[in-house]
């Protein structure tokens, strides 16, 4: 029997898995769907993450310690729960929500982590050691930066334009290809039938196309999406979130450079201090991290 840590980075699509050994070495690093995963009730959350871990832990290794970032944990509370229910399975577990993985991941003890993907948060802590959170309010009312709300705001955008006469400057047209549709009153119904990440997320490259393309529209909810992602960043720091470092992660940020890129002229604008670092490691990394912590004499 080997002693083993576990990793987990839960989603709003996938779960990642790292499994080690005490050593460091690595034994298991996959992803698995995670369309389903909830981070509520505590409970169940912590019964969906241990049938998923022990499909890939080696049989017959014992899982010492287990660090989790989950994608719903917002308040310390909640992550408290969620621990402890893991705990009472036999799980010894750490639990944190996804964005504050990414410090640890990155080598760090302290700094904000910015998530923009599926949704889109911000996670630092404070001199006390509390974790503070901004943002993660959801796709429906937030989450500006994440897929599904820039495919939200440029459909606003590209249907407002129509409806006042205004020629299409590309966007209207990316989104009627993305969305297989042939006319504006199509798109809305195509947007509003089936209100799902799964149904917006993947559409938002085609915004990032038609800005690269020359929309000013597009251009204009990419824009609005760094100003709200650096505003996540301002309202940690007002907060006294301690660090030298913005750490970077998640499908949007890390593949589409021109938002990127705008978020780090608005951070570097209004906090010199503060490095911007693109996560290099996988976020489940900082999973890992914390189940050593937890393993440490």
């Amino acid at each position: 029997m080997t002693d083993v840590i576990v990793g987990l980075d839960a989603g709003g699509t996938k779960l990642g898995v790292r499994v080690a050994a005490l050593d460091g070495s690595l034994i298991a690093d996959v992803s698995l769907p995670a369309e389903d995963w909830s981070a509520s009730p505590a409970g169940d959350a912590a019964r969906w993450l241990i049938r998923r871990l022990n499909r890939v832990v080696p049989e017959g290794d014992r899982v010492v310690a287990v660090g989790v970032g989950a994608q719903g944990c917002d308040t310390v509370e909640h992550c408290g729960e969620l621990a402890h229910e893991l705990g009472a399975l036999g799980y010894p577990a750490s639990v944190v929500n996804d964005a504050a993985l990414l410090v640890p991941a990155a080598g760090l003890t302290t700094g904000i982590g910015v998530i923009a993907g599926t949704g889109s948060i911000a996670v630092g802590g404070d001199a006390t050691g509390e974790t503070l959170f901004a943002g993660g309010w959801g796709w429906v009312i937030g989450d500006d930066g994440g897929a599904p709300a820039v495919v939200r705001e440029a459909t606003i955008a590209a249907l407002a334009a129509n409806d006042d006469g205004e020629p299409d400057d590309g966007l209207l047209r990316a989104l009627l290809l993305a969305f297989g549709v042939d006319s504006a009153p199509a798109l809305a119904r195509a947007v509003n039938d089936t209100p799902t990440p799964e149904n917006w997320g993947p559409r938002a490259i085609a915004v990032f196309a038609a800005a690269d393309a020359g929309s000013a529209l597009a251009v204009g909810v990419v824009e609005r999406a760094a100003d709200h992602l650096a505003h996540l960043v301002d309202q940690l720091v007002r907060r006294g979130a301690v660090g030298e470092t913005v750490v970077t992660a998640g499908s949007v940020i890390a593949n589409q450079p021109r938002l990127s890129a705008a978020l780090s002229e608005r951070i570097a604008a209004a906090h010199p201090s503060i490095s911007i670092v693109p996560l290099a490691d996988a976020p489940v990394a900082g999973g890992i991290e914390l189940a050593r912590r937890l393993t440490a004499p």
